[in-house]
Parts: C-alpha cells; structure tokens; sequence
C-alpha cells in the first residue's frame, strides 16, 4: 500500500509541477523540474504518459543554476535543428532534446535500411550534433502495432541500429550514442487509425547533456 501511496503522489507532484511551470521558458522549466524532482520524478512521468522520451530526459535533468546553463545550450541547439532539419519534429524537453523521424523519412515499407533521402536527412542532422560534441544521444525505434509483437520488436531495433551505425560513420562518437529498440510497447498516437499508426512508425533522438557539458556548466557558476 505504501509503493502505490508514494507512486500517487509523485504523480501528483509532477501533474503540479508542470502545471505551475506552465508560464515559465523552457530553460526555466529545465532548472525547476532538476531542483524540484530529478531521476524519480522523470522515472514515474515515463512510466505514466507512455513518452520514454520524456521520462528519460527529465530522469538526467541536473536542475538548479547549472540546469539553467545546460537549457540555454540546448536551446540553440533545438533551434539550429529545426531550422537545419525541416523533415523532423523537435521539441525541447527539461534540459534536452526530442528529434523524432517519421519511419516513412527513413525507410521503405516494412524496410529496415536507410534509404537515400534518409541519409540526406541524417546528414544535416549529423552536422548539428557535430557541432555540440558535448551531448548524449540516444536512439529510439518504435512502431506500430501491426503485426505480432516479436516482430515489431526486432524491427524496431534494426531501425534504431541502422541509424545509430549510420551516425558512427558520419563521425559522431560512438561513447555518445545509446540504441534501443521499443516496438509497439510505447505508442505516442493512436494506433486505431491509419495517421495514428504512421506516426507511431518513428526514430527519436534524445539529446541530453554529457559529464562534460554538465562539469563545465558547474564551473561557470562558481565564476
């Protein structure tokens, strides 16, 4: 009784949190929600809105002054994204960074090798990453919940290696990149419907700070 007790009230907290950072920028929200919760908190908001993206970024959140620091990069970063990589959705999350692909951008149907546009695609990405080496990047496979569940599985898993090899050859480091594979587990649209389904057939980038960026981010406030 006590585990579901202290689990509603994380929740709780983290539906008040979010709430009250409803007005603040989103380098704000990234120091707030790090001071206010860190790892346990991005662990439940995961867990409870089905967004790994989400639960992961909040989960490595710093907070405090150094979070604000590591916001204010991340920032620039989402914005040389967005305006570098228009087939990609960015969002900016706490102290990271959510780049999602559609599946229909990188692969053919049922495919699991990039195709040429893909690769146009993750080259301007590739060249924004180059340019902030100081980050973590972890690559996610989902998809749709068509098909048994063992198979979308390894697919989802081929894709997010394709694309995790494919970022090793163009020169990112390979102790940045994590990849995972989720399937159908963690849909994000509805899969009732044909557009809900297409867009659950994705690869998401989280970017997040590294030890480097979070030491350096530290320092300056010691300045």
């Amino acid at each position: 009784m006590k585990k579901i007790n202290i689990g509603l009230v994380l929740v709780l907290a983290a539906t008040v949190l979010f709430a009250g950072c409803a007005s603040m920028n989103k380098t704000t929200k990234g120091a707030v929600v790090g001071t206010a919760a860190g790892g346990a908190m991005g662990a439940v908001i995961g867990k409870a809105t089905g967004n790994t993206a989400l639960g992961a970024i909040i989960g490595a959140t710093v907070g405090g002054a150094t979070g604000a620091i590591i916001g204010r990069e991340m920032d620039k970063q989402a914005a040389e994204i967005e305006q570098t990589v228009p087939d990609a959705k960015v969002e900016r999350v706490g102290e990271g960074i959510v780049v999602e692909f559609s599946s229909a951008v990188l692969f053919g149907f049922d495919q699991a090798d990039l195709s040429t546009d893909a690769k146009a695609n993750l080259d301007k990405l590739v060249k924004v990453l180059n340019t902030y080496p100081d980050t973590n990047i972890e690559v996610q496979g989902h998809t749709d919940s068509k098909g048994s569940e063992t198979y979308n599985q390894n697919l989802s898993v081929k894709r997010a290696t394709s694309v995790s090899d494919y970022l090793v050859a163009s020169q990112i480091t390979t102790g940045r990149i994590t990849t995972k594979g989720f399937g159908e587990t963690l849909p994000e649209y509805d899969n009732e419907t044909e557009e809900g389904r297409a867009q659950n057939r994705r690869v998401e980038f989280l970017i997040t700070a590294n030890e480097k960026m979070v030491a350096e981010a530290a320092a300056e406030i010691e300045k």
